[in-house]
Formats: structure tokens, C-alpha cells, sequence
């Protein structure tokens, strides 16, 4: 073994691990920063994503010669009326029978967890206590900061109140002058940054956009029918279990599981287990439709990340941050995929002279 190599090896990991800390410490840093600042990101955070849902109307109307603050101001009237529209027709009928849906849910874990301990399966109280119990509580909290928090607006009304607020004059300001913002952006930054971050920021944007609007649209989809479904068997609690099969929809993969097993849970309680395993039939035709024909026809685009990715991200996001996390894990990820390709893009060797290889190679967005 030679002394000299190994030394090299031993200086080079050192180097690494070293350069590896710092970056891990920075991002701890930014992390704590953001988590400091949460009462301003998380209004700014939502009015992205409102704004990637109301940008299109109002790229319409500005191509038909609309000055932008007055197509900013008329889509932002409309999406407010739509919204409290929303509130008063769907979020206040799902307020009132959450509180039903959670006790469904937990009667139905105990429903499992009894047939679970007799024949076929003769699983004993011991072993399967401790799983139970952890599931009803989870359920519990779950469902009431899903339903209760999500769908219904956040049950503490000044902070909501202060989000809402916040996140709908970003969001005039975005549709207002956010076409102005690169050029300002790039303006500002010296060098090389002046070009590398308006393209990142211009990537990152139509991803994000892409990822809610399809979301939006597929999730709606699934609602509809799942909940017609569930209105042909007879199954109570129809509205909340949609709204919840909406909202699950933006968080890739678990989401279709969580809102699956609700309606399957429900079902089970109070239809018996025919009705129940309908309703998983018709759950998982739903489900196979939005892989299969509705996904590839909304999203024109993908992501750019494996499976696995998501749900780790997922997984990640919600062990981090809970539901909130769960939500934003995926379009983080997505828009990290967006930075990671353009480094790459940049720092890949100049093709040799003589070579096949394209200078530069698209990159997925």
C-alpha cells in the first residue's frame, strides 16, 4: 500500500468532508432564517402559488392590450369572488361535518383492528395495540389539521386572516409587474449572475406553474368522480371526502393513498364491507385513469423526477414540516432538480474538437 496515495486519499476526504459540512451548515442556516421569517415566506409562498393559477387570465388580457394594473385588478376581484364563492358554498358545509368525518375514521380504524385480532388473521391485542393506537391518534390529528386547516381556511382566524391578506396583494403585485422582474433582477446582479439567475428564476417559475395548474386540474378531476362515485353507492360525507380527495392531489402519491383509505374507512362504517370494497374498486379505477390517460394529457410537461424521488420528498416534507411540508415538498424538490441541471449544464467540459456532442443539451424543465 503505497504511504503517498494514501495520504492523497486521506487529504482529499478531509477536503471534501470539510467543503461538505460548510454546505451542510449553510443550508441549516438558510433554513433557520426562513423558519425565523415564516410569518412573511409563508404569505410570499402562497401567493406564488395563487399567482401561477391567475397568471394565465391575465397574460390573456394584457396581449388584448389591457393595461397590466387593470388586468392584474379584474383577475384579482374575480379570484377573490370565486374564492369566498368557495368558502360559502363547499368550505362551510365541510366545516361542519369534520368533526363527523374524523370519528368515521377512527370507528372504522377500530373496525380493522377487530378483525385484525379474530380468525383468519388471530393477531394478538399486544402486538397490534401499539400500531392502532398510533393510527387512531394520527388520524385524529391528521384529519383535523387536514380538514380543519387546509380545506377550511386555518381555524385560527387573525393569523389566516393576515395570510390571506398578504398573500392577495402579493399576488396583484406579481400578476402586476412580475414580467418586469427578471430584467430588474438581472440588472441589479453583477457578472455572470446577471444571466445564470434569470434563467434558473425563469425555469424554476414555469415548472412551478406547471406542477399546480396540473395538479389542480387532475385533483379536480379525481374529486368529481370519485365523489359521483361515492354518491351513486350511497355514502355519507360526500362533499368533505371530494374537497379532501382535492386537496390530497397536490401532494403526489401519499396524498391518493390518504384520501383512498378515508373514503374506504367511511364507506366500511357505514355501509358495510360490500359497499366499502366499491368504493376501492372505483378508487382505484380513478386512480389508474389519472395515471394512465389524465396525467399525460394535463401535464404536457413533467417534473423531471422519479417516483421514488417524490415520495421521499414527500416523506421528507412531512417529517419536517407536517402537512404544510407534505404540500411543498414536491415543487421544492422540483425547482432544486431546476437549479442542480443548470450547474450541471454549465459546468460540463466544452465538447472536444471534432465530436458528435451538441455544445449544450436541453434542459428538462
Amino acid at each position: 500500500m503505497s504511504s503517498t496515495r494514501a495520504r492523497a486519499a486521506l487529504r482529499t476526504s478531509a477536503r471534501a468532508s470539510a467543503e461538505l459540512l460548510l454546505i451542510f451548515l449553510m443550508l441549516a442556516v438558510t433554513l433557520w432564517v426562513l423558519g425565523r421569517m415564516w410569518s412573511v415566506v409563508w404569505p410570499l409562498v402562497v401567493g406564488l402559488l395563487m399567482t401561477t393559477l391567475t397568471w394565465p387570465p391575465t397574460r390573456f388580457l394584457r396581449r388584448r392590450g389591457w393595461r397590466p394594473a387593470l388586468a392584474a385588478s379584474v383577475v384579482t376581484v374575480l379570484f377573490l369572488l370565486i374564492a369566498l364563492g368557495v368558502v360559502a358554498l363547499i368550505a362551510v358545509p365541510v366545516a361542519s361535518q369534520s368533526g363527523d368525518l374524523t370519528d368515521g375514521v377512527v370507528e372504522g380504524i377500530q373496525k380493522v383492528r377487530e378483525w385484525a385480532a379474530g380468525p383468519p388473521l388471530n393477531i394478538g391485542d399486544a402486538q397490534i395495540d401499539k400500531a392502532f393506537d398510533s393510527a387512531v391518534a394520527r388520524a385524529q390529528d391528521g384529519l383535523g389539521s387536514m380538514v380543519g386547516a387546509v380545506v377550511t381556511g386555518v381555524n385560527t382566524v387573525l393569523n389566516g386572516l393576515v395570510t390571506a391578506v398578504l398573500a392577495l396583494f402579493l399576488m396583484f403585485f406579481f400578476l402586476k409587474d412580475g414580467p418586469r422582474f427578471l430584467p430588474w433582477l438581472a440588472r441589479q446582479l453583477p457578472g455572470r449572475l446577471a444571466t445564470d439567475v434569470p434563467v434558473v428564476a425563469a425555469r424554476s417559475w414555469d415548472t412551478l406553474g406547471a406542477f399546480v395548474r396540473s395538479q389542480a386540474a387532475v385533483g379536480l378531476l379525481d374529486a368529481v368522480l370519485i365523489g359521483l362515485g361515492l354518491w351513486v353507492v350511497g355514502v355519507p360525507l360526500v362533499l368533505p371526502l371530494a374537497v379532501l380527495t382535492f386537496v390530497s392531489a397536490f401532494v403526489p402519491i401519499i396524498g391518493a393513498l390518504f384520501a383512498g383509505f378515508v373514503a374506504v374507512l367511511i364507506a366500511l362504517v357505514s355501509n358495510g364491507l360490500t359497499d366499502a370494497l366499491i368504493v376501492l374498486a372505483i378508487i382505484v379505477v380513478v386512480q389508474q385513469l389519472e395515471g394512465n390517460v389524465f396525467q399525460p394529457m394535463i401535464q404536457s410537461r413533467g417534473l423531471g423526477l422519479h417516483a421514488a424521488v417524490v415520495l421521499l420528498a414527500v416523506t421528507l416534507g412531512g417529517s419536517l414540516a407536517g402537512i404544510v411540508g407534505s404540500l411543498l415538498a414536491v415543487p421544492i424538490a422540483a425547482l432544486i432538480a431546476v437549479v442542480w441541471d443548470h450547474v450541471r449544464e454549465q459546468l460540463r467540459e466544452p465538447p472536444r474538437p471534432g465530436s458528435d456532442e451538441p455544445e449544450s443539451a436541453a434542459v428538462p424543465s
